[in-house]
């Protein structure tokens, strides 16, 4: 198994794998099964030493030889990623040694590297939630999916979201390896879920789209923001408008980029992420004051829109 460093990788999505790994070899040695595990190498161009986005100096190994048989190779992200991706050197590796290697795995923007190999063309993969966007404008082959922690993007190459979602990768990897137990115990030592709840929507910050160009469309988007709880029916807001409700839906989600229930619902959700994390107020009351009418159809949005429930997320975040 190869870790792949480079200047500016994030030190992160490199030791959260590596622990992983090296911490289920040892589990398996400790039960009898020595010839079972991981033979781990954190390997760069040159075999030069890796410092990460924040200082820290890796030691390092020579890249093996593409036209050897390596079981997986993990390419991670951080603030070097793109240099990394105009290193043909580094790339023309990434793309001969698949061939030959079991797994290709990504970690964060890492996915950037993977696509600029063309190892997703035609492909569902995801990546930080930051730099989905940028993933998708650069490689309009790709479908881009920045909810999940990670998913099996083709039947070798796997990708993951941002930073510790690599660590959940790589849990996920030795339970299909090794089996529940073994990853169920690395997971203990390291303190964390062998599966944890949700996707990465409950981690990004809030995304507002941009203010319509005609002044009766934003008119209508500022009063949605600023009573979430209103009662905002197409027709109430056709009428705001000085519209038809069919033509002020049409011109609305051409503005927008979305239909006016979908951005009603949008911002009801955005308004009850804040009250769960700034109040104590109770999910009943945060419901009926966002719109939502009953706790239950806001647990059901929310576990639509972000994979977690409400008392979860305040949990996670209050």
């Amino acid at each position: 198994m190869v870790l792949v460093g480079f200047p500016g990788v994030q030190a992160l999505d490199l030791v959260g794998p590596f622990e992983v790994f090296t911490g289920a070899t040892l589990c398996l040695s400790g039960q009898g099964r020595a010839d079972d595990g991981y033979d781990v190498t954190v390997a760069s161009v040159g075999g030069r030493p890796v410092s990460t986005g924040t200082g820290l100096q890796i030691v390092a190994a020579p890249l093996p030889a593409a036209h050897l048989a390596v079981d997986t190779v993990v390419l991670p992200g951080g603030v070097g990623t793109d240099e990394a991706r105009r290193d043909d050197d580094l790339v023309t590796w990434i793309r001969d040694l698949s061939a030959n290697a079991r797994r290709v795995v990504s970690v964060c923007t890492g996915a950037l590297l993977v696509a600029q190999a063309g190892l997703l063309d035609g492909c569902r993969a995801t990546t930080h939630w930051a730099f989905a966007t940028q993933l998708a404008s650069e490689f309009p082959s790709v479908t881009v999916d920045p909810e999940p922690i990670f998913l099996r993007s083709s039947p070798k190459v796997w990708t993951a979201a941002g930073v510790t979602a690599g660590i959940d990768l790589a849990l996920s990897l030795v339970e299909d390896d090794y089996g529940t137990e073994v990853a169920q115990t690395v997971a203990r030592w390291l303190v964390l879920y062998l599966r944890r709840p949700g996707g990465q929507t409950q981690f990004a910050a809030p995304v507002w789209v941009p203010r319509a160009k005609r002044e009766p469309i934003r008119i209508v988007q500022e009063a949605v923001e600023g009573e979430p709880g209103g009662a905002h029916r197409v027709p109430d807001l056709a009428r705001r408008a000085a519209m038809s409700p069919r033509h002020f839906t049409r011109v609305f989600t051409d503005e927008v980029g979305e239909a006016p229930g979908a951005y009603v619902e949008r911002v009801r959700t955005e308004a009850a992420r804040r009250q769960l994390t700034e109040t104590d107020d109770t999910v009943t009351v945060i419901a009926g004051r966002c719109g939502f009418g009953t706790a239950e159809t806001m647990r059901r949005n929310f576990v639509r829109r972000m994979g977690i429930s409400p008392d979860q997320y305040r949990k996670s975040f209050a």
